[in-house]
């Protein structure tokens, strides 16, 4: 008789390691299920963060959000070359954006460039002096200082068998790329009007960029 509190007993704990086990088992599914969730997040994630870099390099690659304003009239702008400057054009590219027209100039070498933009009446080619045909009713000369020649830089020039243009331009017409001559590398932006426009240095890799205001 004396037995049968210990056989009840015995049963009772029993019931509740089973009991205690399948809550364990169910926790266990959860933590798997969790885990499971978890694995999933940084595909999403690392998608977004791929978007947001992307965008990023975009916005980079033409330009910045920390610029000088636009002046209030179109006079010259001028910029020193580092000391050390060596630099060759290597890639222009224009597009048209939200009141303004951008025209960005790639620079490869040692340094940073300088540079002296303003408007001419006549645009001329460095050395010989040969007047250079350019579209459009203004005409801005981009002369940019502390430039070698490919074989100091080791940098391939651009070079272009016609003017460049964007369809998507309002303002400019066309860029015409001259030569480098004695330390110094020109190109000529056509534009509709005499337009206020800013000149900015962007780095890594150097980019020096001519925005011109829409005429309209």
């Amino acid at each position: 008789m004396s037995l049968r509190p210990r056989a009840v007993l015995t049963a009772a704990l029993a019931s509740s390691f089973v009991a205690a086990s399948l809550i364990a088992g169910c926790a266990g599914d959860a933590d798997t299920d969790t885990a499971s969730s978890t694995e999933l997040t940084p595909e999403v994630s690392s998608g977004a963060t791929e978007s947001g870099t992307q965008s990023e390099a975009d916005t980079a690659d033409d330009g910045s959000t920390d610029v000088p304003s636009f002046p209030g009239d179109a006079e010259p702008d001028t910029a020193e070359a580092s000391a050390d400057a060596r630099v060759t054009v290597s890639d222009i590219r224009v597009g048209g954006h939200d009141g303004f027209d951008r025209v960005v100039l790639e620079i490869g070498g040692e340094g940073t460039p300088g540079w002296d933009v303003r408007h001419v009446d006549q645009p001329s080619s460095q050395g010989k002096g040969d007047p250079v045909e350019v579209a459009g009713d203004a005409v801005l000369q981009v002369t940019l200082t502390g430039a070698g020649y490919p074989y100091d830089t080791g940098v391939e020039e651009y070079s272009a068998a016609a003017p460049l243009s964007a369809p998507d331009a309002d303002t400019v017409t066309e860029v015409v790329f001259d030569a480098t001559y004695e330390g110094t590398t020109v190109a000529f932006v056509g534009t509709t009007a005499r337009a206020p426009f800013r000149v900015y240095l962007l780095e890594a890799p150097t980019r020096v960029v001519l925005e011109v205001a829409h005429a309209g």
